[in-house]
This record gives structure tokens, C-alpha cells and sequence, in this order.
């Protein structure tokens, strides 16, 4: 938590004073209310005292009550301003900082804890210093200052105040003794229940189409369950404390009293009055100690929660991401858009085998280069490590004759038009999706964007839309279908202009003829930048300047389409089950 803390601005730390200080002014105040009622006390026993007196002193409660009225308004209003101010901080700080994370960090925590991470435990923190300011510094100062008070009014009232507080201080003691392990395990339960909604959300055509209502559902109970199992046993752990408090609190008032009682009756005439005054004052002081005390448990019940997730939250942003950026931002004059792997090998990070082996391969400016194989052969993990989702676990990838990890990571995306496996699209318009992002800071004009559509044969299906080029596009593009998803992503890559594309099996779900139609129109288009294409069908990779053939992480065959029937069994045996003889004769 202090970890976290440390990240409060100066201004911030200034407010904090300011509220310090105010605390202190309404920790004084309530302190004089027993002194005025002690006065006043004094005043009505005494025969001849007169009522201007009495209201005189009355009258210096209710600043006092109304001055520390005021104090707690100063006080409330700081501490939400700084706890506000901080949590929207730390939060852009959590989401500016996974942005820079790699595939191997988000995978680390998983995504479903990093968004419990940015939501529940900043909320968590955000709630501890709103209250923490108002009560956690309070509280102490006013057992000191209380105790301060009450030394010396009676030996045998601050022996019963001191059996009662190391009461209350054992039973909180035994009570975090036992509730603090759930409160670390609350934390990872709630990620596990996000794990479970987000994914019967998601897969929620699959739950259906297999009739998997009630597996999912029984599913979630297990996660709520166990979740709402930890969150009882702390509840009824910190339940305990508020009556047990207020048990010890009227027990003490009871014991003050009785023992005031005794040592009155006890007492000569002249010492009654002082005895009773005393006893008054004690009793109102030693109330505030154990509200303080209560405050304190109040807290208390708060700090166990919200110190794990300041721990989480700081793991995400004490983490260093494992890919750095470079420092060039331009590769070698000459050489744009060639691709190099000299001798990559690549293994993802806690596996104990390699995904690619040695995999070596030159792309030439304006060349297409294909990558087929069977599937899990590593061809999308290939094509990934060059806008370095992952860097190579050894060997080099160059670009532009540069080693990628020598180049800003900003300069080397906007050289690449990357289109994924499964069609990302983002809430808002077409036109936002398909000039999504920057290339040199250069927004797409429209007549880029309808250019681009065009050209990834979207046009048709986005000129029936409503609002055509500026039709609403939901969440994950689910207001249309696949094929159109496909479309728009294409799209988005071809109006970046970009040095190289960079396709990963990204016409899967197009018709043969749209197909054929898309391709030829990229060709056209886009003739003299550098293509990498993942695909499964030979008949889309044909005409490729070189197809590189994978097998288990490793080239096994590289050259065109007839070199390859002559010389790589893999590629004939896929050969086989997807064209007729005809074509692979011609």
C-alpha cells in the first residue's frame, strides 16, 4: 500500500496536510466538549451560580459542535477529491501500461485480472483513503489527545479504560488473525468469476447451439459460490467486532459510573461535586477513546482487502514488459520492405519445446510469400514475431535490413498492414474501423477509406447499411456477418499504405470467387509492396513468388507452386486433397 501511496502527486500531498490539519482543529473541539460540560456541571450544583453563565458556556458547545461540523465537511471533501484524483491516475496509468505490454505479459496475469486489476482493486484503494483520511488519522490522534485528558482524573476509571481496551485490541488481533488469508483469496475468486461470465458471454452461440445453459450455469454457481463463501466468512469475522465495540463501550460507561458511585458515597461533602465532575468528563472522554477505537475497526475491516489489491496493481505496473523498444525509426535506404529470418527459433515463454526451429527465408520488396502447413505448424506464431507480439527466442528478423528489435516499436507497426486470424473490429463507424489507428500521424481522408472498401470488395454490403460509410459498427463487429468483418479488416490494412502486409489466414471466410476477385484487386492496387500470407488453400497461394512449407516448426519445403509438387512431399500431400489433377498438372 505505502508502495502505491508513493504515487500521490504534491498537490495531493498538500490537500492531505490541509485535511491534517483540519482533523487536528476538529480533534481539539470535540475535546472541549467534555471541559464546557464539565463547567457547566460545576455551574448548575452550585447554588449560586446565574443561567447567563450556563448559556454563556452552552453557547461555546455549539461553536464547538458546529466548528467540528464544519471541520468534517473540509475534511470529507479533500479526502474524496484526493482519493477520486488518485484512482483516475493509477487507472490510466494500469491501461497505458498493459498497452505497452507483450503477448507474454498480458498471458502472465490473464486478461480477466487485468481488468479485475483496473475496476475492483482501484476501487478497493480508492474507498481506503476516502475513508482512511477521515478516520485513520483521526482516530489515533484522538486516543492520544483523549488519553492525555484523562490521566490523573482517577486510578481506578483508567484501570478499567486500560482492561478494556487490551480486550477490544485481542479481539481484533484474533479476528485478523483469521480473516486476512481470505481477504488475499477474495481477490483471485473475483478474477475467477470474471474468467467464467466473460467466457459464457463470448462462446454464448456455442452455449446454446450445444445446449450447454445449465453447464455454464452450473459453472458461474461454482465461481459465485466459492466467492460469496469468502466474502460471508469475512463479513461474519468483522461482523464480530461492531457489537463486541459496543458491548465493551456501554460495559465501560457502566464501569465508570459504578466505580464513580462508590468513590462518591465514600467521599466528604466537599469532594462529592469534584468526583462527580471528574466522573462526567472521564465518561465523555472515555467514550471518544473507544469511537476512535471503532473508527479504527472500521478501517481495519477495509485495509486487509484493499492492501491486496494495492499489491496487485502495483505488480502490473512494476512490471517491465519484455519486448523494448529501439531507437531507429527507419530501416537501411534501398532495402523497403524486405523481410529477413536468419536461423529464428521460437518458444513460447514456460514451454518446454521450440514452436519453430531454424526457419530461414528472404522476402524481396513487392514479393508474395506464402506460408502453408497443417495446423499448429507455427505459421501464425512465424508471422508474429515481426511486429514483435513476440520476440525470437534466437536468431534474427530483420526488416528493411534492420533488426527489428533495433526500431521503435511505434515506427515499426506503421510500416506493416497486419491483418489477424479473426477480424478484430471496434465499436463506432466503418469509416473509424477501417481508418483505425495512425500510419506518420496521417489521418485516412474518406476518399481513402471508401478507396480501401473498394478495393477489399466491401463496398457492395457497405452502401446497403444504414448511414452506409458511417454505419454503426457494434462491439467485435457483431452486427455483421464474418465475411464482412474479414472485409473491413482488410480494408483498414490496405488504407494504411503500408510497406508490407502482412495477411494471417485472412480470406478464411470469403467465397472462392470474392476470393479470387480480392486478390486480384490487392494485386493490382498494391503491386510493388512486400505480402506474407498464411493460408489454407493452395488454391490461394498458387501464384506466390515463394511458398515456405512448415511442418512441426520446421521448413520443409520452399520455392513456387510447381517447384514444390516436385520436391516437398508435405506440400503434395496437401496438393492431393484440395485440387483435382488438372490443376496440379497445370
Amino acid at each position: 500500500m505505502i508502495t502505491l501511496l508513493k504515487r500521490l502527486k504534491m498537490s495531493e500531498w498538500i490537500q492531505a496536510f490541509v485535511s491534517l490539519v483540519f482533523i487536528v482543529v476538529q480533534v481539539w473541539l470535540d475535546l472541549k466538549l467534555p471541559e464546557y460540560m464539565s463547567q457547566i456541571t460545576t455551574l448548575v450544583q452550585n447554588p449560586g451560580s446565574e443561567m447567563g453563565a450556563i448559556w454563556l458556556v452552552g453557547g461555546k458547545m455549539l461553536v464547538c459542535a458546529l466548528g467540528s461540523l464544519l471541520s468534517a465537511v473540509v475534511v470529507g471533501f479533500f479526502s474524496a477529491r484526493i482519493a477520486a484524483s488518485f484512482s483516475q491516475r493509477i487507472r490510466s496509468l494500469l491501461f497505458s501500461k498493459v498497452n505497452d505490454f507483450s503477448m507474454e505479459e498480458i498471458n502472465r496475469f490473464s486478461t480477466d485480472s487485468l481488468i479485475t486489476r483496473s475496476t475492483n482493486d482501484i476501487t478497493q484503494v480508492q474507498l481506503l483513503i476516502t475513508m482512511g483520511l477521515q478516520m485513520l488519522i483521526k482516530a489515533p490522534i484522538m486516543v492520544v489527545w483523549a488519553m492525555t485528558k484523562i490521566i490523573g482524573k482517577g486510578m481506578e476509571w483508567s484501570i478499567a479504560t486500560g482492561v478494556t481496551l487490551g480486550i477490544m485490541l485481542a479481539v481484533i488481533g484474533l479476528v485478523m488473525i483469521f480473516v486476512m488469508p481470505k481477504y488475499k483469496k477474495m481477490q483471485t475468486l473475483t478474477d475467477n468469476l470474471n474468467r467464467v461470465t466473460r467466457e459464457s458471454l463470448t462462446g454464448l452461440r456455442v452455449v446454446r447451439a450445444y445446449n450447454a445453459n445449465d453447464y455454464q450455469e452450473d459453472k458461474f454457481e461454482a465461481a459465485n459460490g466459492e466467492l460469496t463463501a469468502t466474502q460471508l466468512y469475512t463479513n461474519r469475522g468483522m461482523a464480530v467486532m461492531m457489537p463486541t465495540m459496543t458491548v465493551l463501550m456501554s460495559g465501560l460507561n457502566l464501569a465508570i459510573y459504578f466505580i464513580g458511585a462508590l468513590l462518591i458515597n465514600e467521599a466528604g461533602v466537599m469532594e462529592r461535586m469534584t468526583l462527580f465532575s471528574n466522573m462526567v468528563v472521564f465518561s465523555s472522554y472515555a467514550t471518544q477513546v473507544i469511537m476512535s477505537f471503532i473508527m479504527l475497526v472500521m478501517i481495519f475491516t477495509m485495509l486487509p482487502r484493499a492492501s491486496v489489491s494495492a499489491k496487485r496493481i502495483n505488480e502490473v505496473l512494476e512490471t517491465e514488459p519484455a519486448i523494448l523498444d529501439g531507437q531507429r525509426t527507419k530501416g537501411i535506404d534501398g532495402m523497403e520492405g524486405e523481410i529477413e529470418f536468419k536461423n529464428v527459433s521460437f518458444q513460447y515463454p514456460g514451454a518446454s519445446d521450440y514452436v519453430l526451429e531454424d526457419i530461414n527465408f528472404t522476402a524481396k520488396k513487392g514479393e508474395t510469400v506464402a506460408f502453408i502447413g497443417s495446423t499448429g505448424c507455427g505459421k501464425s506464431t512465424l508471422i508474429g514475431l515481426i511486429p514483435r507480439f513476440y520476440d525470437a527466442t534466437e536468431g534474427e528478423i530483420f526488416v528493411d535490413g534492420i533488426n527489428v528489435k533495433e526500431y521503435d516499436q511505434e515506427a515499426l507497426h506503421n510500416k506493416i498492414g497486419y491483418v489477424p486470424q479473426k477480424a478484430v473490429l471496434f465499436r463506432g463507424t466503418v469509416s473509424t474501423n477501417v481508418g483505425y489507428g495512425e500510419n506518420g500521424n496521417l489521418k485516412p481522408v474518406h476518399r481513402e477509406i471508401k478507396s480501401a472498401i473498394d478495393i477489399a470488395q466491401g463496398s457492395e454490403f457497405v452502401e446497403k447499411m444504414e448511414g452506409q460509410y458511417d454505419a454503426d459498427i457494434s462491439q467485435g463487429g457483431n452486427n455483421i456477418s464474418g465475411g464482412q468483418k474479414q472485409r473491413l479488416a482488410i480494408a483498414r490494412a490496405v488504407c494504411r499504405k503500408p510497406e508490407m502486409y502482412i495477411f494471417d489466414d485472412s480470406f478464411s471466410a470469403l467465397d472462392y470467387k470474392t476470393d479470387r476477385i480480392l486478390r486480384s484487386a490487392l494485386k493490382k492496387e498494391t503491386g510493388g509492396v512486400t505480402c506474407l500470407l498464411v493460408a489454407q488453400r493452395i488454391s490461394s497461394i498458387m501464384d506466390a513468388d515463394q511458398i515456405i512449407v512448415l511442418d512441426e516448426g520446421r521448413v520443409v519445403g520452399k520455392g513456387t507452386h510447381k517447384e514444390l509438387l516436385n520436391t516437398c512431399d508435405v506440400y503434395m500431400e496437401i496438393a492431393k486433397t484440395q485440387l483435382d489433377k488438372e490443376e496440379m498438372i497445370s
